[in-house]
């Protein structure tokens, strides 16, 4: 589907934002990408991805990024600017101009600041489309400021972000609702250098191999599989590159499955994609889904979906997936990942609260195949930020 794409807002000038008298004004829309975290180039990536999908006909796009320094600016309306080229993510630039939110209730109006220029008025916006992943997007701080702001917004709250993108507390919860989630131990801060002794008595019955994870990182970043205790050293030492608290997990022998997962309309339950598996090639370098074989290299795995299941194991699978959303009280959308043994037995890996969602990320391209095409599941996450209440709900 093709769209005519608007030049970019310029600094201070909204005239491009201003309907037509005696139109009907389009639902405007801002979508907000980049960020702080480590995740910035595959949140760049994704922001192209709804940009060049999102019916233009119905809404108006506000682009707004956020530089890895954590400036907001006014962003291109490019979608081909911010794609993935010859290996290489995009990254938002830094501007003199800086983009304000709100923070007074019933006032919608973003702001440009410009040095030695008088505030102006960017756009009244009806609702945020958040494509922030990691620890200052996707953690539940830019919810609360949207929350803060009595911004509508898609995807899940302060909480369920919060801990969805905590792995320690995830699956505390996930345990908390009689879910079935592996052996795991967690190494907090300051537990490697001063208790490491205590730290290896709760990491040696869980045997081997491990994944040795960031508690708080997306995207693969910082994973290691450990196959001797003597590597768990180096691997401790790359999760804690991104993160200070440190989750150790057994090894789980069975299939990696994703399952897609989408709020309910009007208190409805959450509705599941078909799932979709993953099947990770010898070409990998680590032999296992990390960072580099889930964005940048595309012979390191097979991507399935449907998965290759019995009926009834899907439907488990999918009921599994929806609880999980529940559990953690997510909202708009989440990728629930789960493992099915040689017994076909389902156990939680985690859920993601903001997958990736470019246009050949696993979460379109599960919906996709149950009959939920890229633009219209845009517009249908839209459409829910835009039903929900703003404040406690």
């Amino acid at each position: 589907m093709s769209h005519h794409t608007p030049e970019p807002a310029s600094a201070g000038d909204s005239t491009n934002l201003v309907p037509t008298p005696g139109a009907a004004r389009k639902t405007r829309v801002v979508i907000l990408f980049g960020g702080r975290s480590g995740e910035h180039g595959i949140s760049v990536a994704t922001a192209g991805g709804v940009m060049g999908a999102i019916d233009r006909s119905k809404y108006e796009v506000v682009p707004v990024g956020i530089t890895p320094n954590g400036q907001w600016v006014i962003a291109a309306d490019e979608p081909e600017r911010w794609a993935i080229t010859d290996g290489q993510a995009a990254e938002v630039p830094a501007s003199d101009a800086e983009v304000v939110l709100p923070l007074t209730v019933g006032d919608s109006s973003l702001r440009v600041l410009e040095p030695g220029q008088v505030p102006s008025a960017l756009a009244d916006v009806d609702v945020v489309f958040p494509l922030l992943h990691g620890p200052y997007g996707e953690d539940g701080t830019v919810q609360g400021l949207l929350e803060l702001a009595d911004a509508r917004y898609v995807g899940s709250g302060v909480l369920a972000s919060a801990v969805g993108m905590d792995k320690h507390f995830m699956k505390m919860v996930l345990a908390g609702h009689g879910l079935p989630i592996g052996r795991y131990a967690v190494i907090k801060p300051g537990d490697w250098d001063y208790r490491r002794d205590v730290v290896l008595r709760t990491i040696e019955p869980l045997g081997l191999p491990l994944f040795v994870k960031p508690a708080r990182a997306g995207s693969s970043l910082g994973v290691s599989r450990v196959d001797s205790l003597d590597e768990l050293d180096a691997a401790v030492a790359e999760a804690r590159r991104h993160d200070p608290k440190v989750i150790v997990e057994a090894g789980i022998v069975g299939r990696e499955i994703e399952c897609a997962v989408l709020g309910g309309r009007g208190g409805e339950r959450p509705r599941a994609s078909l799932p979709g598996e993953i099947v990770v090639t010898d070409e990998t370098k680590n032999g296992f889904y990390d960072y580099e074989a889930k964005y940048f290299d595309e012979s390191a795995v097979q991507l399935t979906c449907p998965a290759d299941l019995p009926d009834h194991v899907i439907k488990e699978v999918q009921e599994i997936a929806v609880r999980t959303f529940e559990a953690v009280g997510a909202e708009g959308l989440s990728r629930v990942d789960v493992f099915v043994t040689p017994d076909d037995e389902v156990v939680v890996n985690e859920i993601n609260t903001m997958p990736g969602f470019t246009p050949f990320s696993m979460y379109p391209r599960m919906w996709d195949a149950s009959g939920v095409p890229y633009p219209e599941l845009i517009d249908e996450l839209i459409q829910l930020a835009l039903e929900r209440p703003t404040g406690l709900r």
